[in-house]
């Protein structure tokens, strides 16, 4: 281990009312992961990576996200349980207050960039309580060159104070953790919990208000990578249903794998400069790229080791949310810069619980609307308290926490995009096959990348439905065969074995997607609306 040497560089914190110079700028990233085991804040595990325990939260708190309300927002934010409101006064005066809690703690400063085209870069500056916060930030973000840093200008700020604990009672917040947006001074103010990912959605939650208000683009929650031909490919998809895994293909390089743009111009841009996977149950036979990068630079959030620093990453004693963060330069096969053109195929992923979702479908337009705002994918036993067995969950968007806007203006930007650039839309079921969580299985890692990689090559006979069957519950065109792919793996029905069991599931499913959607059906056509299961349950 290197002796921790403070960084030559120094920078003034008064302009945010930070008096005091006890402040470490631009720190490397053996530098932070060295002083945070100085600190015995975090341990180093076998592989060179750092790990860390984020405290109370493990995860995000959707319930203590805010908005403040003010000019800029208050005609545009779609406010609700989502998106909630902060009152402008409260957040000065809570910002005051952290302000001056910080005011007693050594800090680290990093300024960093988001969006990987040039035309949409957005400076940030973070300001950090925690060494292993400020490198989870150098990891997660762009890195400006010395040269860019020399005139760098920061327009956007994040405040992460994880010690400071709210007064709900007196300051407006939920309970004592917080994470606010202002859009008119440019601030994410966090507080109470040290889960990192907060750092980065705060930001990316800001950029989904920014882009399609004032640059016309469309945010997106997902991971993206490019082929040999230039070709581009986007996987939307909410947490664990296999966004980073799929879209790290060692026969594709990987744009990004959560956070991306898309512009007028056709062209996918990447907001990130690391990944954020899930390491529940990860292994370098299934994927190898992710395991392979978890090394010196990297940092382990929640998981167990043994004595030697062994991490067994099937053990979710502490959460099921165990993740890693890291550079994406720990990916051999990344596209530099992170900037993809000519998107062909765009791949919903949902893990249905249920097992009734075909494990590949193709969809029409309106199914890809309508399947775009309803995002899906499902709660198994034993991942929230009260969950015994599979329960639907719809998150607009696939990234409903993280959009300002009503879901119908992204989904509409969406909508525009496919019809523009004639992309092939495709759902895939990650999630289980032969029976619900508990009796069936999940599908194998290998047979959805079979599955993609045909969708990929064309070798799925995409214009020819006489190699398709229409699901007579979804109505989606499902393929009757697939390179590397048994047959009967590829009709959810066939793998169960019990077809009134199997009808009686999907019906239920089919009827929390119509539930979901009455929220939406004011805003969407009757083209979008007849994109769902028509099919009744009797």
């Amino acid at each position: 281990m290197n002796a921790f040497i403070p960084a030559t560089k120094t920078i003034s914190l008064k302009h945010y009312g930070i008096l005091h110079n006890n402040v470490h700028y631009q720190l490397s990233s053996e530098e932070l992961h060295d002083l945070t085991i100085d600190k015995d804040m975090g341990k180093e595990a076998s592989s060179g990576a750092l790990s860390i325990h984020t405290g109370e939260f493990t995860g995000r708190s959707p319930m203590d996200r805010f908005i403040v309300k003010d000019a800029i927002t208050e005609g545009k934010v779609w406010w609700g349980n989502i998106n909630i409101p902060f009152d402008s006064e409260k957040f000065d005066k809570l910002y005051d207050k952290v302000i001056t809690y910080l005011n007693e703690k050594e800090l680290f400063v990093r300024d960093c960039y988001a969006c990987a085209e040039d035309a949409y870069k957005l400076n940030i500056r973070v300001i950090n309580e925690y060494s292993w916060s400020n490198m989870f930030a150098y990891n997660m973000f762009l890195r400006p060159t010395e040269e860019e840093l020399e005139a760098f200008d920061p327009e956007w700020t994040v405040i992460n104070a994880p010690g400071f604990m709210a007064d709900a009672a007196i300051d407006g917040t939920r309970q004592h953790n917080f994470a606010i947006l202002n859009f008119s001074k440019k601030i994410a103010l966090i507080g109470g919990t040290g889960y990192t990912g907060e750092i980065k959605k705060g930001i990316f939650s800001a950029l989904n208000f920014i882009l399609p208000v004032f640059k016309n683009t469309l945010p997106m929650h997902c991971s993206a990578n490019v082929g040999e031909d230039g070709d581009t490919a986007i996987f939307f998809g909410l947490s664990g249903t296999g966004k980073t895994t799929l879209s790290t293909d060692p026969n594709r390089k990987l744009i990004g794998d959560d956070e991306h743009g898309w512009t007028v111009d056709n062209t996918v841009f990447n907001f990130e400069g690391g990944c954020y996977a899930k390491v529940i149950d990860l292994s370098k036979e299934n994927e190898p790229e992710i395991y392979g990068a978890i090394k010196q630079g990297a940092i382990l959030e929640n998981v167990i080791m043994d004595d030697k620093g062994v991490v067994d990453f099937s053990d979710t004693s502490v959460t099921q949310n165990t993740r890693v963060s890291y550079p994406i330069y720990h990916i051999d096969n990344i596209q530099q810069p992170s900037i993809g053109k000519n998107v062909k195929n765009i791949f919903f992923l949902t893990a249905d619980a249920f097992g009734v979702l075909p494990p590949i479908s193709k969809l029409t337009p309106a199914q890809a609307a309508y399947h775009f705002i309803s995002g899906y994918t499902a709660k198994v036993a034993g991942t929230e308290a009260g969950v015994v067995e599979p329960q639907p969950s719809f998150s607009a968007c696939f990234g409903a926490p993280f959009m300002p806007l009503h879901p119908a203006k992204y989904a509409e930007m969406l909508s525009k995009k496919m019809k523009e650039s004639g992309v092939d839309v495709w759902l895939i079921n990650t999630g289980w096959t032969g029976g619900p969580y508990g009796v069936g299985t999940r599908m194998k890692l290998k047979y959805t990348r079979a599955m993609i990689s045909a969708a990929l090559n064309g070798d799925l006979g995409l214009y020819n439905y006489d190699n398709y069957h229409i699901h007579s519950v979804f109505g989606v065109a499902q393929p009757r065969e697939c390179p590397g792919v048994p047959t009967a793996v590829l009709s959810p029905r066939t793998t169960w074995n019990n077809d009134e069991a199997y009808y009686k599931t999907a019906f239920k499913l089919t009827n929390a997607f119509r539930e979901n959607f009455k929220k939406f059906e004011e805003y969407a056509s009757e083209e979008i609306r007849r994109g769902g299961p028509q099919r009744y349950a009797f």
